[in-house]
């Protein structure tokens, strides 16, 4: 607690920096009211302004948020430190951490001609073939193939485009419910999170031109395996949400298609309507290893040469090594099938649950995906009487923005004998929680 943590410094910038080793430590946790401004000046006797120009600068540096009336407090994920997920307690399954199964994931093997000596690759950052394999995995969906590129993950490629596309303080679009991780990479940037509404057809088109007219400079969604409600785009939605971006032509939009291959559902891509700016980026996580920190892009020429100028200054290509390994696994036939075997396991495991859930009166969302999003009143009093159960699912706080409150469970390793025996403690807890909290 901020008691417990003893600001110090005379300047804006060793205010700041007291702040900032505070949170590193541990000392200052997320959600920690830090002192009203007057109140810290006069403690470490200086001015209001210079510890208003250090609270600033936090802000600036996604280290705090401001909320009004209720004062400055750390960031629900402070960017700075290295924070790792809630340790599962012993003796409970994981349905919380949104992974694949492993025993639906090939094994790893380096390629056995490893790249010669210490060269750069500037010159030829991409493998051809490993081009032409990403086109021919892009292209039957609808994606306009004629610019690619790869990055380090999708988070990776979308940190990047929106920290060249953007500055901070501009806002950009976001799915309510969402990515946790993406809604704190946007927080991270200085950038402002402007939610968006979804259903089972993902980003409503009433809601996303809200967001546009509110001046919005990049839209960030999912045409599949949203995550976490599991909704995936329809014709019809595509089209309807199309529509709506041609009126704001400048707006860059960004189509995270992360479970791709094993979604569970046919893409109805964006990115076939004809915008002036746009990115379709896939990663190969979810199906072929969670090691493998790779992403594919289709994108715009403009978007194109942006996001590989940066690209090459910074790390200048992504290793070579990863590639050969990824192109080896996406042009093998056995892989191939393991995958296939892997979307509909999936599938056979989220609808099981879903099933399980409706049969007791408990809506459940989620028709692609590895997830369900089942809307709650009290998130807190499920999570922990599911945990009394023996199931640890994750609460959704930290994927909602203005959403109504409700839990994620991952389902791609629970078998349909597991899905019945869930969704009946999860009936009883339900009723616990009526009866003790009123709903």
């Amino acid at each position: 607690m901020a008691a417990q943590y003893s600001i110090s410094g005379t300047t804006a910038k060793a205010i700041a920096a007291s702040v900032e080793r505070g949170v590193a430590e541990g000392a200052l946790e997320p959600g920690t009211a830090l002192p009203p401004v007057r109140a810290l000046a006069e403690r470490l006797r200086v001015s209001p302004g210079t510890v208003a120009t250090a609270y600033k600068e936090l802000r600036q540096r996604a280290i705090v948020v401001t909320r009004g009336r209720g004062g400055t407090v750390i960031a629900a994920a402070p960017a700075v430190a290295s924070r790792r997920p809630p340790r599962v307690p012993d003796g409970l399954l994981d349905l919380a951490g949104g992974h694949p199964d492993p025993a639906l994931l090939p094994r790893l093997a380096p390629p056995s001609q490893l790249s010669p000596g210490a060269r750069s690759h500037r010159g030829s950052p991409r493998l051809t073939r490993l081009e032409e394999a990403v086109r021919d995995w892009l292209g039957p969906d609808g994606v306009p193939v004629e610019h690619v590129t790869f990055a380090h993950g999708a988070l990776d490629m979308v940190g990047r485009l929106l920290s060249v596309e953007l500055r901070p303080g501009d806002a950009v679009a976001m799915e309510d419910p969402g990515y946790h991780h993406l809604l704190d990479l946007v927080t991270a940037l200085g950038l402002r999170t402007v939610p968006v509404a979804v259903d089972d057809q993902g980003i409503r088109p009433d809601s996303l031109r809200t967001a546009l007219r509110a001046g919005v400079r990049a839209v960030v969604c999912s045409p599949r395996a949203q995550n976490p409600c599991g909704g995936g785009f329809s014709g019809d939605r595509r089209d309807a949400l199309v529509d709506v971006l041609r009126e704001t032509p400048d707006v860059l939009v960004v189509e995270n298609d992360h479970a791709s291959s094993v979604a569970g559902a046919p893409l109805h891509t964006l990115t076939a309507g004809g915008l002036n700016r746009w990115v379709h980026v896939r990663t190969v996580s979810k199906f072929l290893g969670t090691d493998l920190r790779w992403a594919a892009a289709a994108c715009d020429p403009t978007t194109l040469a942006r996001h590989d100028g940066r690209l090459l200054l910074t790390s200048g290509w992504v290793s070579h090594l990863l590639q050969e390994t990824v192109y080896g696994l996406l042009t093998d036939e056995d892989t191939r099938a393991l995958v296939a075997r892997a979307q509909e396991t999936y599938a056979l495991r989220r609808n099981a649950l879903r099933r399980e859930l409706t049969g007791r009166g408990i809506t459940a969302r989620g028709v692609s995906g590895m997830n369900l999003w089942v809307p709650v009143r009290d998130e807190s009093a499920i999570v922990n009487g599911l945990r009394s159960y023996g199931w640890w699912v994750a609460a959704g706080a930290r994927f909602r923005t203005s959403a109504a409150p409700g839990v994620r469970i991952s389902t791609a390793e629970l078998p349909p004998a597991g899905a019945v025996r869930l969704a009946s403690d999860f009936a009883a807890v339900l009723g616990e929680s009526e009866a003790t909290y009123g709903g």
